[in-house]
């Protein structure tokens, strides 16, 4: 499937009201810039690296006009305005480290993002779609959609790993396109019966995800994992949302959404003009991925109580599209009682290889997590960081035992890896 050619609009949408097509928003051609109404956001996003180390970020957006989002055409400027905002907000947030963490988020900086953030249905702060799906260009507009001809169009400090690290995750996602036309077409095999549609569309679906993992390998080649550690962690600071749901006394004390991801700022932020109690919001995370949601509702995968509270806290932080694509996958017919009643082994078969490679991709994000945290944290410890600033205690502190984040991972890969079927069912 060539996915510079590929028109998406031909992905079949019968049974699924039409929010197929608008899953696919990432891959149409992006908007890098906005009018020169809104130069002021422009040149201090794509100045965040520069500005950030230098520690002029604050004084730059300090005196920032306060500027209105009426002015954006369309939901493509929409979405670079919401990349643009909420990077410049965990710039802002994050420019000293622990250090200095402001408690309130400017007017000018805080009312155009919540403003923006309400149109797309996004929380406003930095989310997956904003820094993975919305934020990619090719170098040149005819070349191939590979890495060697992409780039990113606003960065945080972290260079070349944070931009690898960023189009690593981008194509991912790209591998799992073939996936999703998959699992369409299988429930449309399933609504429509079709045993010889179904096994096509389960063998595509298998295809897709072992072509996952194979993009995942990449990250060892781009992303340097003391880098990521000490450098890029704190600007994302999503990863260990999970704590808070795993570590129930925990959970019942604190609001729904938390900027406690990174316990260095527990209390939340205030958005001035907006509210005058602070606001809590999670930081961007794979689990805000659609893709795995989707395959998941598909093949009938539940995960925990904890698990689940976790990643259906995690659809809030996806476009409201990408949320309705994933419930109306979970509304259809299940597919694994479909296969049970069936009787045929091979698509008896052809399911559990579909669980199989998904857990052998869960299993390998284990490994990728295991060496970007745990090795990173034995370089901080060593004090083999080179040059690098230390990293953030806050989240040293609970990233270099890594116990949350890898029982949540090993509890969803061994949920998945429980779906299969027994042929002797």
């Amino acid at each position: 499937m060539d996915l510079n050619t590929t028109n998406f609009n031909e992905v079949p949408t019968v049974q699924l009201s039409g929010t197929m097509n608008a899953v696919f928003w990432i891959w149409g051609q992006q908007v890098k810039e906005l009018s020169d109404y809104y130069m002021p956001w422009m040149e201090i996003a794509y100045n965040l690296p520069v500005m950030i180390e230098s520690h002029q970020l604050r004084v730059r957006v300090d005196v920032m006009p306060l500027l209105s989002c009426h002015l954006l055409k369309g939901h493509k400027e929409q979405y670079l305005a919401h990349l643009l905002l909420s990077s410049i907000t965990m710039g802002y947030v994050w420019q000293e480290g622990e250090n200095n963490i402001p408690k309130v988020l400017p007017r000018n900086l805080a009312l155009p993002l919540v403003e923006v953030s309400r149109t797309l249905g996004l929380p406003p702060i930095l989310v997956h779609s904003d820094l993975v799906l919305a934020n990619w260009k090719k170098k040149d507009p005819d070349g191939p959609l590979e890495i060697r001809n992409l780039d990113t169009i606003v960065s945080l400090p972290g260079g070349e790993s944070l931009k690898g690290f960023i189009l690593v995750t981008l194509l991912v996602e790209k591998a799992a396109v073939p996936g999703i036309k998959a699992l369409a077409q299988a429930i449309n095999a399933v609504l429509q019966p079709s045993d010889d549609d179904l096994l096509q569309a389960l063998k595509q679906l298998k295809t897709s995800i072992a072509e996952m993992t194979k993009a995942l390998r990449q990250m060892h080649d781009y992303v340097d994992p003391a880098i990521f550690y000490a450098a890029i962690r704190i600007f994302l600071s999503g990863n260990q949302t999970v704590r808070e749901i795993w570590n129930k006394e925990d959970s019942k004390r604190n609001s729904k959404f938390s900027w406690k991801d990174n316990p260095a700022i527990p209390e939340g932020l205030i958005y001035e003009g907006v509210s005058e109690e602070p606001l809590k919001y999670s930081g961007g995370s794979a689990a805000q991925s659609t893709v795995f949601h989707a395959f998941d509702e598909l093949l009938g995968v539940c995960h925990s109580k904890e698990s689940t509270t976790f990643l259906h806290r995690m659809r809030e932080y996806m476009p409201p599209s990408h949320r309705a694509f994933i419930e109306e996958v979970h509304s259809a017919p299940s597919l694994r009682e479909y296969i049970l009643s069936s009787g045929s082994c091979l698509l008896c078969e052809a399911y559990n290889q579909c669980v199989a490679t998904l857990a052998e991709l869960r299993s390998y994000h284990i490994s990728i997590v295991a060496k970007y945290i745990l090795t990173g944290a034995a370089k901080a410890k060593d004090g083999g960081l080179g040059h690098l600033p230390g990293p953030p205690q806050a989240l040293a502190e609970r990233g270099t035992g890594g116990t949350t984040v890898f029982c949540f991972l090993r509890s969803v890969r061994d949920t998945t890896l429980g779906r299969i079927i027994d042929p002797s069912d």
